[in-house]
């Protein structure tokens, strides 16, 4: 869901000439072009690791399915679901910090 999200807000943003240098950002208010600048690097690096942390999880799933991974050699599983947590956690910082904090 936080990816179609991203997908939709940055398309708007971009119909709206709002991305890094553009020339409303350039000529608006000082800090705006820093800000959405941050913004587009702050949350496309938040979707890639989401792709890495999904991919990781679906490989997990592949493997305790096929009994590759378990009770006693549980270390990919677990990884996964730390690295899983990491990223959402992470969220809970950016989301303030974009969205709540103008």
């Amino acid at each position: 869901m936080f990816l179609v999200n991203k997908y939709i807000e940055w398309g708007h943003k971009f119909a709206h000439d709002i991305y890094p240098a553009s020339d409303r950002l350039v000529d608006g208010p000082a800090g705006q072009n820093l800000f959405f600048g941050l913004y587009f690097v702050v949350t496309g690096l938040h979707g890639l690791h989401i792709i890495i942390g999904m991919t990781l999880l679906a490989v997990s799933l592949v493997l305790v399915t096929r009994q590759k991974i378990t009770a006693q050699n549980n270390a990919m599983l677990e990884n996964s679901g730390l690295y899983w947590h990491l990223v959402d956690l992470i969220w809970i910082f950016i989301f303030p910090l974009f969205y709540l904090v103008v």
